[in-house]
């Protein structure tokens, strides 16, 4: 007969109310070495089975001081970034998604503490199949904002509750967000998540993402210096 393995010594489990008013727990954390330096990864699940991650470096809670009493709250250097499997895996050049990927962990191992949130929400939350009808209709001509509305979908659908209830299980009240979307500071203050530092991770525009690129900067309210800024 065959017994099915415990889970290792290291693996706990903690579970706390979520943003949104659901289960959210801590899973398991493991080493993460990558070409920038070494993560420890966190995977994290909530009540509906959702899976998310985090990828840490350095004490992202406290920046400590000459003595305990010294010790103060520091925003903390942030990613938030939504699962693209086509620009994170498979390399596309339509968006900016795996490029600003890797610069933000590089970035973050670079400074030696800070935080990456990687989301499982695909295609601004529309998931993956939607997603690729959405290229299909953007190949026809439409624009990312137009491809989502035509398939009956908003332009963002994507949520940052998960955000906030990672923050809470280490600790963590002000980010240092690296990101060109307004609408992430706006949505982190409301989940009460302090962000006093955004900080601008914009790539280069190619041939094959500029249109998508001024679509956000033009549409989407993304602050981009590449592409001109919509008309008042």
């Amino acid at each position: 007969m065959t017994k099915r393995a415990s889970p290792p010594d290291q693996e706990h489990v903690t579970a706390h109310g979520s943003a949104d008013g659901g289960a959210f727990r801590h899973v398991s954390s493991a080493r993460l070495p990558t070409a920038w330096g070494e993560f420890t990864l966190h995977a994290f699940e909530n009540a509906a089975g959702q899976e998310h991650v985090a990828l840490t470096v350095g004490n992202v809670t406290h920046e400590s001081g000459s003595n305990e009493q010294e010790k103060v709250t520091a925003p903390v250097l942030s990613r938030i970034h939504s699962e693209c499997l086509t620009g994170d895996a498979l390399f596309s050049l339509r968006c900016d998604c795996g490029a600003q990927l890797q610069r933000a962990m590089q970035q973050l191992a670079e400074a030696g503490r800070g935080i990456l949130f990687y989301l499982r929400q695909e295609g601004r939350g529309i998931g993956l199949v939607n997603k690729v009808r959405a290229y299909h209709l953007q190949d026809a001509g439409a624009d990312t904002v137009e491809a989502n509305q035509h398939l009956g979908f908003d332009a963002d659908l994507r949520s940052y509750d998960a955000v906030a209830d990672i923050c809470r299980h280490f600790g963590i009240t002000q980010l240092a967000l690296m990101t060109n979307n307004p609408a992430k500071v706006e949505a982190l203050q409301r989940l009460g998540i302090q962000v006093p530092v955004r900080l601008p991770i914009e790539i280069q525009a190619n041939t094959h993402n500029r249109n998508y690129l001024q679509t956000k900067a033009d549409k989407m309210r993304h602050l981009l210096q590449t592409v001109p800024k919509p008309p008042r």
